[in-house]
């Protein structure tokens, strides 16, 4: 796979949101970088930051959330100074969301055919016929029959599945150089999932987009990842290939994740859950976040926060136990 350029670089980020008055913590600091023709997912348990994460990159966050400092750079521009209309110029056509819930991002009173249309012709610069031919090819794509019939039609007379494959269609049909993808999956049967996945694969491919990708269901991530990125309580706790951090994980939390799956080759699933709760982002909770539910936590993961630790080339960890274990 030949990696490119930087489409989007994160750095120390922090972002809060206000609550009765005070201010807290959502992100803690997360860095990452996503490359063009690169699938970067990230997961963890609902609650984690994820979907803060997109929607900071993305300038969407609601009027109580702030990106307080950090950088957010797509394409070497740096957005945390940009204002509104600067950022809005951007979407759409650099940067591209696809929502867990499309009714968010479609327009009750307009078809489907217009949205589309008119989005492939201000991004694109298409004539009303190249973007009504593009729109039907797309739709296509992610298994839509009668394509034209329901380019016709308004969100509101469609199923939920059916509004969620033409908002991909849609964001994927301007061809961003960054496509943030929040569970985008979730409500799809497994056979349309399946299509949608090799279709992101594809496009990544087509125009060297850089696709970051939320989910917490790791059969996908093992589908479509080259990178993934773990969140715990807004700090990244592990960063690696895909086959380092399902083959080798590391940190506490990662090797918890992987235990709650069930494995379907066992005659007997023997699922292991994490112990313990997520914590609420109200909770003061010093030294490393995950300390109250690991098995191995000492005095100083309540004390300290673990510094970033490169156990081989291009696998990251936050964790005392491995450091310490390590510098044996």
């Amino acid at each position: 796979m030949l990696l490119m350029g930087k489409v989007l670089e994160v750095k120390d980020l922090v972002t809060t949101f206000r609550i009765d008055k005070k201010e807290y913590e959502v992100l803690r600091g997360v860095s990452f970088d996503l490359n063009e023709n690169e699938t970067l997912c990230m997961v963890g348990e609902s609650g984690c930051g994820k979907s803060v994460t997109t929607l900071s990159v993305m300038g969407l966050l609601p009027n109580n959330g702030r990106v307080v400092s950090g950088s957010i750079k797509l394409n070497g521009q740096e957005l945390t100074t940009m204002s509104a209309k600067e950022l809005n110029a951007l979407r759409g056509k650099q940067m591209g969301m696809i929502f867990q819930e499309p009714m968010t991002a479609l327009n009750p009173l307009l078809t489907i055919g217009r949205q589309m249309t008119e989005s492939l012709m201000l991004h694109r610069g298409m004539s009303k016929k190249e973007a009504m031919a593009t729109a039907v090819s797309y739709l296509e794509k992610v298994g839509i029959a009668n394509p034209e019939e329901r380019l016709k039609q308004f969100p509101f007379q469609l199923s939920g599945g059916l509004r969620q494959r033409i908002m991909i269609a849609m964001v994927m049909a301007v061809q961003p150089s960054l496509l943030i993808a929040d569970e985008p999956t979730t409500a799809l049967d497994v056979t349309i999932q399946k299509q949608v996945l090799v279709l992101l694969n594809k496009l990544k491919k087509d125009v060297s987009t850089g696709v970051l990708f939320i989910t917490h269901d790791l059969s996908v991530v093992a589908e479509i990842a080259d990178r993934v990125i773990v969140l715990y309580s807004g700090r990244k706790v592990e960063e690696g290939t895909i086959e380092q951090i399902f083959a080798k994980p590391q940190h506490p939390y990662t090797i918890g994740l992987m235990n709650a799956v069930p494995n379907v080759d066992l005659d007997e699933f023997d699922i292991q859950p994490i112990p313990g709760t997520f914590p609420n982002i109200t909770e003061d909770i010093g030294g490393c976040r995950f300390h109250p539910r690991c098995p191995y936590a000492t005095e100083r993961c309540r004390k300290e926060v673990p510094e970033m630790l490169e156990t081989e080339p291009g696998h990251f960890v936050y964790c005392h136990k491995i450091e310490e274990e390590q510098s044996k």
